[in-house]
């Protein structure tokens, strides 16, 4: 006897019962999930060809990645504050301010850098509990805080500088923004990957076998519960996709110098913060927040609490940002992060974050910085001028909000 699935059921988004295993009958293609990914493929493919190619170069690859990695750590942890219902105007003051207390630690001061490290995350965590304090207990809207805290950490960035750069950084620190992985096993000596990095090749490959496993005990659990799950031929193209991606890109930059630090570090963010948000309790909460506060209230979540550590998160990356910033300059600079704030937040709402709060991927924003980067690095490899390139990435954004928008009345017209 088949039951019909009740209410509730529907209200947590639970899929009528069904024999285990089952699969759809057709491809249901989500496009508010997907069409950020296709987005971005058919970008890559327009300025592969206006490029001829050059887009795609093992340099140019390694240059978008090390270029725009401050903005991505910087859009992990707006991306968090978004879907929780609110915004920081602050960042991109915050890196400058925290790069600047770097370089006095390291430069004037010559504390050793791994201290000094430390410190500035610190630093930036007080900046980042400073700012959640207003938000969280006193009531302030987070807009107006982190516009106040915008100007406040430029005008103590200028304080600490002047109007002069402070540098230059010790090596190590240098290396995280710039510097690659050595050829710990040497290179791959013949057929197509010849020439490459070993060690980079064997990273690509762990890292395809997890994309490969996750989504297969994604698949799995679906199935344990009884949910509808897609052909199996879909299945594999999903999994086959990112896996071709991954390894075109690890392989061009095992032909060119090996893997970048800050890739790696990257990775392991983006790794961890996928698990906070998908796996912990923490993670749940945020998107409670964002998606419906008065019932995560009723519901026992400590609200205030919650946004409380989640500017202070913010401060964290920022600060981290600004480290890896000045390191690349080697140089701490009185106007590091000037509209820092504005790339963040694109990169979080292109990557399908919602404007109300409740929705959003940690990779989603990650995909979102990189359309970003690419057009920016597709654009000036075509010679496009610098005021082409702001309406361009403007158009963007804006078509990336309304389709948010577009996509939110559709459904609600449809039920």
């Amino acid at each position: 006897m088949t039951v019909a699935p009740t209410n509730a059921d529907l209200a947590v988004g639970k899929q009528p019962a069904q024999a285990p295993g089952k699969s759809r009958s057709k491809l249901n293609l989500n496009l508010k999930q997907s069409g950020i990914y296709i987005a971005f493929a058919a970008i890559i493919v327009l300025f592969t060809i206006l490029t001829d190619g050059d887009l795609l170069a093992p340099q140019n690859i390694s240059n978008i990645i090390v270029q725009n990695s401050y903005v991505l750590i910087l859009a992990i942890g707006m991306i968090l504050i978004i879907i929780a219902g609110h915004i920081d105007l602050s960042v991109g003051s915050v890196v400058g301010a925290t790069g600047a207390f770097a370089a006095v630690m390291m430069v004037q001061h010559d504390v050793p850098w791994p201290v000094a490290v430390v410190a500035t995350l610190i630093f930036g965590a007080l900046i980042g509990a400073w700012q959640g304090f207003w938000v969280a207990y006193f009531g302030i809207p987070a807009f107006i805080v982190t516009l106040a805290g915008m100007l406040l950490f430029r005008a103590i960035t200028y304080k600490i500088l002047g109007n002069q750069g402070l540098g230059p950084f010790p090596d190590p620190v240098r290396n995280l923004a710039n510097g690659f992985t050595d050829g710990f096993l040497g290179n791959v000596g013949l057929g197509p990957l010849g020439g490459a990095d070993l060690f980079s090749i064997i990273v690509g490959l762990l890292v395809v076998l997890g994309i490969v496993v996750v989504q297969w005990r994604s698949r799995a659990a679906r199935i344990a519960y009884r949910q509808a799950v897609d052909p199996m031929w879909m299945f594999v193209l999903k999994a086959v996709v990112p896996a071709v991606l991954v390894m075109f890109v690890i392989v061009q930059l095992a032909r060119y110098r090996n893997l970048p630090w800050v890739l790696i570090l990257l990775a392991v963010l983006v790794v961890g913060y996928t698990l906070v948000t998908n796996r912990a309790v923490f993670g749940r909460q945020i998107y409670a927040i964002g998606g419906n506060l008065q019932a995560a209230t009723l519901s026992g979540v400590k609200v205030k609490s919650v946004l409380f550590w989640l500017f202070v998160n913010m401060g964290v990356l920022s600060a981290l940002a600004g480290i890896i910033f000045a390191g690349r300059l080697n140089q701490a600079n009185p106007t590091a992060g000037n509209s820092f704030e504005l790339d963040a937040i694109a990169a979080a709402f292109i990557g399908g974050a919602a404007v109300q709060g409740g929705v959003g991927k940690v990779v989603g924003a990650i995909t979102g910085g990189l359309i970003m980067g690419v057009i920016n690095n597709g654009m000036i490899l075509i010679g496009a001028a610098s005021e082409t390139v702001m309406l361009v990435k403007g158009a963007v954004l804006l078509a990336a909000v309304a389709f948010d928008i577009w996509s939110k009345r559709r459904t609600a017209g449809a039920r």
